[in-house]
């Protein structure tokens, strides 16, 4: 009768419980930091021009 009442309480768990993970880990959060717009291929005038600053900035000292 015991393990009824227990069940009636606290519902019968099926072994999902546990640790949860972050469904936003590892992801992009803002579109900044996508490869789109840090290589200016999403076409915008402005991104090709900032795109163009990033390789500049890279390339130097080397």
């Amino acid at each position: 009768m015991d393990d009824f009442e227990n069940i009636l309480m606290n519902g019968i768990n099926f072994g999902r419980g546990g640790e949860r993970k972050d469904p936003n880990e590892g992801k992009v959060k803002t579109k900044a930091k996508k490869k789109k717009y840090i290589t200016g291929a999403h076409g915008s005038g402005s991104a090709k021009q900032k795109a163009k600053y990033r390789e500049q900035r890279a390339n130097r000292h080397k």
